[in-house]
């Protein structure tokens, strides 16, 4: 089954403010039928990288079985870490980078282990360019940080 995950995060600029994430899947059924599930969480006192991998994270462990998962996302962070193999190189240095210790370390191991039974591959988009999957993301991650945590179960 092929999926798609689109993802947004959102720290309000703030690290010490409330942040969310917003996350859809798009995936065809096996009857051809064109579904979307949409997920949302609120947390607080965190970045907005940190944002960006959790709504990875949430699309993920949302599949109950191995698929090929496109994650479309606007942060750099995550799409280079795997586009450019930064992540192939934490890895080998038992998670240092060029300037230290790699951060978020905690979310980049619950990601590995989430992508685990599926195929992955990454795609960046430019955030608020009116990209429709990006600004629909962009508010559920807001919904997210105002409060309001919806997290159907998306049965894929």
């Amino acid at each position: 089954m092929k999926v798609t995950i689109y993802t947004d995060g959102a720290a309000r600029g703030n690290p010490e403010g409330p942040g969310g994430y917003g996350t859809i899947l798009h995936y065809v059924d096996g009857n051809g039928r064109l579904h979307e599930k949409e997920l949302s969480g609120g947390y607080i006192r965190t970045t907005n990288n940190r944002m960006e991998l959790m709504a990875v994270i949430a699309g993920l462990e949302a599949l109950n079985r191995p698929c090929e998962v496109q994650i479309v996302s606007d942060s750099r962070y995550v799409t280079d870490a795997f586009n450019k193999r930064w992540i192939d190189g934490w890895l080998k240095k038992n998670w240092r980078g060029a300037s230290g210790p790699v951060k978020n370390v905690d979310l980049w191991k619950r990601l590995l282990e989430a992508a685990k039974p599926h195929q992955l591959t990454f795609t960046w988009v430019r955030g608020h360019d009116g990209h429709p999957e990006n600004e629909r993301c962009d508010k559920l991650a807001t919904t997210a940080a105002d409060g309001s945590d919806l997290q159907p179960d998306p049965g894929v």
